[in-house]
């Protein structure tokens, strides 16, 4: 399916992310970005990624770093992939909740629109934890009445074949990137449609 270029003034997309989206252990061109790139360039629209994402970063990171990116890079649509490295070091999910707030508020003030990637963490956090954490990005999502993809390695993580997964059980193999690029291809290209 064709979709349509946008006009010569669209900046892109702007991915502020972690580990996940940073290509940890991989060639960065390995990683579900980079292949965004490319399918946006397949499909004829005329898009720049900019994959501002760090390895080991928290939503308190990105919030630190997300005004400059977005005066840097004047985006039309900003992914926050962040949260995961929050739950692993078991902070409370109020914070993170208050850290996604503010990014998504500063890119809707700053004119992009926003797309929040969840993310699960494992059950050995408690089933009271790991239930307030996944509500956060469902809370956040409805609240600003933006675009969620529930759970990013859906279909990837936690699966009983572990072979999209790096020996950690954390990062993503290159072989498990492009099932990430699929399961966010559908809202990008709603996005786009729009």
């Amino acid at each position: 399916m064709m979709v349509p270029v946008l006009p010569a003034s669209a900046q892109g997309i702007l991915i502020v992310g972690d580990s996940i989206s940073a290509a940890f252990g991989l060639e960065i061109d390995q990683g579900w970005t980079a292949l965004l790139e490319e399918r946006l360039e397949e499909e004829g629209a005329d898009i720049e990624v900019m994959n501002a994402s760090v390895s080991g970063d928290t939503t308190a990171g990105g919030l630190a770093r997300l005004p400059r990116l977005l005066e840097q890079h004047n985006p039309d649509l900003v992914v926050i992939e962040l949260g995961g490295n929050d739950g692993l070091r078991g902070m409370p999910p109020t914070n993170m909740q208050q850290n996604l707030s503010a990014m998504v508020e500063q890119s809707q003030e700053a004119g992009a629109e926003v797309l929040l990637l969840g993310m699960r963490i494992p059950p050995n956090y408690g089933v009271r934890y790991t239930q307030a954490f996944e509500q956060v990005f469902a809370d956040i999502s409805e609240k600003y009445d933006v675009a969620l993809l529930p759970f990013v390695l859906d279909g990837i993580a936690g699966e009983a074949d572990q072979s999209l997964m790096q020996s950690d059980g954390i990062h993503p193999t290159a072989e498990g990137q492009p099932l990430i690029l699929d399961n966010v291809w559908p809202y990008i290209e709603t996005w786009l449609q729009r």
